[in-house]
């Protein structure tokens, strides 16, 4: 193949005619220059703007943002750091109240009459209730109904509560017992355990959360209600000695506080704390086995004589302290719900009633302190007598008595009452100012001195307002207005040897530190001789030892026994009118060694008798003999004096 020719090239011919008399330049052709093409022409130029007024607006705009920034930097470092940080802490740390342990009420044998024990307060946090908290709308609703059967509350007051907005606390419900709160926790942490393997479940009580607290419990119920008192929702005294001494029960609240998440404490962050003092324990004088014998005595009177109330009080005659004081009706301080609002005071002391013949010691110690009779003086008792606008007579028709004084207050005689009163002064009026300053010594129309919340002075007037008939009614009973506790008391000081001594119903408070401090000794008075009240006790025990008298129902086996019966007409507070009658008996025992006083009152017996020998001696009885057993009186056994009652003309 050396031999042949090398191929030859292919050489381009000459180029075809263009359609237009052009042709088309084939391939390394040269251009074809037209007319004027040897001459050099100037290049098109693009103009742009100048960049400066663009990158000043932006340099503008940036200086704008960044002074915005720095002056926002500024107010929130600077001019409002305090507040921030303020809500700051706020928001991180909760403070609450350290509830004081209230103190203790026990009788003076140290039996506990009031008491606290541990309770819960429930709460919550709002915030954690909200949408953003639960991702769930209705959350504070699904609490409410888990929660509301367990607290006993309605379910919409308690999703109110929950929807309460600008707050990160709210209380759901008072003072709960630990079984109540045990059954929340409980409940909120299965929800708890099931939010973290379900994420369609939410745990909505992850908000409530419990403050620990203490609640107000009366082991005996109703028993000495009319004392204790009650505490209200506020944790506070709302009556009787819980109200009267409720700074020393109280104590002193202490705080804490502490940083939080998510409703719980953070232990790793320091808390301050101010810890609560315990409230003083109050010991009071009353025996509250005599208080329930009292209590249980008046109680059913009452109800078999279907009066409005009564009651009782029983003192030691030697130091003015209350053994008992009894109301009936009365109350249970644990359940307020079902109380009687008529029947929540202490009716022994706010009640202002006319006492009738029980006063008539009082007259009969005026006359034989001023010397003005001796218990053998004769008396003759008409069977009306005209004084004043009045014609006055005694409870029972009779025809002319002859009696001695001894008889005038043995068969209770407002009559021979007047008649022995009058001998007081030269005139009338100034009889009544001598009775007057006797009525006075024995402490009517003044405060015991008890500081009992309510408790009423009574209703006496000065002796110069007295009118015409209050100046004859006043010196048996009528006209004038005591409480129980003060009719007590006039008993008690002839008892106590013609001394008063101011009654007490506290015998002293014990610190939390254990230390017991004795209440301060009681007010003494002199209001009569030791020989006035001497021969008063003896004229006493004819009212119940003497055939005559109208105490006969009050007698004591192996007891001597002083009493007086009372039945006066009775204001009633709803009227103001006279309507029924108010019946008592007053006296002590033994009646030669005083010990014991009892006086016992029922308003407005409708049922049965209504005089205070029938109905009131027996309870005066029941009541003694039971005081006088439990604190080991034993009888004197020395025979009564026995003095005359009556005379032969």
């Amino acid at each position: 193949m050396s031999d042949r020719e090398p191929p030859r090239r292919r050489v381009p011919g000459p180029a075809r005619p263009v359609p237009g008399g052009r042709r088309r330049p084939g391939p390394g052709a040269r251009p074809v220059r037209r007319p004027g093409a040897g001459r050099p022409q100037a290049p098109s130029v693009i103009r742009l703007g100048s960049p400066r007024p663009r990158l000043r607006m932006v340099s503008l705009a940036l200086t704008l943002v960044m002074v915005a920034f720095v002056v926002r930097l500024l107010q929130v470092q600077a001019v409002d750091a305090s507040a921030y940080a303020a809500k700051a802490e706020q928001n991180r740390y909760v403070g609450r109240t350290l509830a004081a342990e209230r103190g203790g009420i026990t009788d003076r044998n140290g039996v506990e009459l009031a008491t606290s024990v541990d309770a819960y307060d429930i709460t919550a946090d709002p915030t954690m209730f909200t949408r953003e908290a639960t991702k769930a709308g209705d959350a504070p609703e699904q609490a409410a109904a888990l929660l509301g059967p367990i607290l006993n509350e309605d379910m919409d007051s308690v999703a109110k509560k929950l929807r309460t907005k600008n707050t990160r606390y709210v209380l759901l419900a008072h003072r709960q017992t630990p079984q109540v709160w045990k059954q929340i926790k409980d409940l909120k942490s299965t929800l708890g355990t099931k939010a973290e393997t379900d994420a369609n479940t939410v745990n909505v009580l992850a908000g409530v959360l419990a403050v620990p607290a203490s609640k107000r419990v009366y082991p005996n119920g109703d028993l000495a209600a009319g004392i204790l008192g009650w505490v209200n929702a506020d944790g506070k005294g709302g009556g009787g000695v819980e109200q009267a001494l409720n700074k020393q029960l109280a104590g002193k609240d202490g705080k804490i506080r502490y940083a939080q998440s998510g409703g719980r404490q953070v232990p790793t962050v320091g808390s301050t704390e101010t810890p609560a003092v315990a409230g003083s324990d109050v010991e009071l004088t009353i025996d509250r086995d005599i208080q329930w014998a009292a209590q249980d005595a008046i109680t059913e009177q009452v109800k078999k004589s279907k009066a409005d109330r009564g009651y009782v009080i029983v003192q030691d005659t030697r130091t003015g302290e209350i053994l008992a004081m009894a109301n009936s009706p009365g109350f249970d301080p644990n359940d307020l719900s079902q109380a009687n609002s008529a029947a929540m005071g202490n009716a022994a002391l706010q009640d202002a009633f006319e006492p009738g013949s029980t006063a008539k010691l009082m007259s009969m110690a005026a006359v034989l302190e001023e010397n003005a009779a001796t218990p053998d003086t004769h008396v003759v008792v008409p069977n009306r007598l005209h004084r004043g606008d009045r014609l006055f007579q005694d409870d029972i028709d009779h025809s002319t008595w002859h009696l001695t004084l001894n008889g005038v207050l043995a068969k209770s005689s407002n009559i021979g009452t007047i008649l022995a009163t009058g001998q007081l002064g030269k005139t009338q009026k100034e009889a009544n100012r001598v009775l007057y300053s006797y009525l006075r010594k024995f402490g009517i129309g003044s405060h015991t001195g008890l500081d009992f919340p309510g408790e009423t002075a009574g209703i006496l007037a000065r002796p110069d307002a007295w009118s015409t008939s209050q100046q004859y009614t006043i010196p048996f009973g009528q006209g004038v207005s005591i409480n129980a506790m003060q009719a007590a008391s006039v008993y008690s000081t002839i008892a106590n040897g013609g001394v008063r001594v101011e009654p007490t119903l506290v015998r002293g408070t014990k610190g939390p530190d254990g230390r017991f401090t004795p209440a301060a000794e009681p007010g003494k008075t002199r209001v009569v001789s030791e020989k006035t009240a001497k021969t008063l006790a003896q004229m006493l025990e004819s009212v119940v030892d003497d055939e005559q008298g109208t105490g006969n129902k009050a007698r004591i086996p192996g007891y001597r026994v002083a009493g007086k019966t009372g039945t006066a007409n009775r204001v009633d507070p709803a009227t103001g009118k006279y309507h029924g009658y108010t019946s008592s008996f007053a006296g002590f025992a033994p009646a030669d060694k005083p010990r014991v006083t009892v006086y016992c009152a029922i308003q407005n017996a409708t049922r049965g008798s209504y005089f205070g020998g029938q109905i009131c001696g027996p309870i005066y009885k029941q009541v003694m003999e039971f005081a006088l057993k439990t604190l080991q009186v034993p009888p004197t056994g020395a025979q009564p004096a026995r003095l005359p009652v009556s005379f032969s003309p």
